[in-house]
Formats: C-alpha cells, structure tokens, sequence
C-alpha cells in the first residue's frame, strides 16, 4: 500500500494530501484503516489524534467521515464511540460500490 501511496507519503508514513482520484482515495482510506487496533474503541477525540498523526494537511475530521462512509469504521449512534469494522471492505468491493 506504501509502495501506491508514494507520491501522498512523507518519509514517516504520513499522507500528506488527500487524494483527489477516487481509485486513490479509497487506497488512502485503506492505509489509515490498518493503524486503527481492532476490537479496540475510540472517542472522536482519539480517532482524531490517531488520523492527525497519520497525516500532514490537518483535515481529521474529513478523514473520520470518510472512514465512517466507506465502512472501515463504524460508530454508535450517537457518534462518540467509534470501532474498526470487522471485515474491511476490499479495494474490489469500494470500486464496484463507487463506480
């Protein structure tokens, strides 16, 4: 995935843009999804600082819903307590999903 991402990456790891290619997007989306622990709970807040860590241009918030929307994270109800999907969609999947 690191090896796609090159030219998003900076030499820690950290997206530095979010792509504008939808292909890409989903590839970004995918690459933030594995520093999320699985069967773990997050707050917003610390969903948050996990994707602030993991990117340069300060958009956490973007990021969050964008995981939420393509199904790598999901919440409760009320939007405070946030957990990684079980099963992850593939890249397959979002393409046939999102044209």
């Amino acid at each position: 995935m690191e090896q796609i991402l090159k030219s998003f990456l900076d030499d820690k790891g950290r997206l530095t843009a979010y792509p504008s290619k939808r292909k890409m997007k989903l590839y970004a989306l995918i690459y933030l999804s594995k520093k999320f622990e699985a069967g773990k709970s997050y707050t917003e807040k610390e969903v948050n600082a996990l994707l602030g860590h993991w990117h340069t241009f300060n958009d956490p918030a973007t990021l969050r819903r964008e995981l939420y929307t393509h199904k790598f994270l999901d919440r409760d109800a009320y939007g405070k307590e946030y957990h990684l999907e079980e099963k992850q969609p593939t890249i397959e999947e979002l393409e046939r999903r999102y044209g």
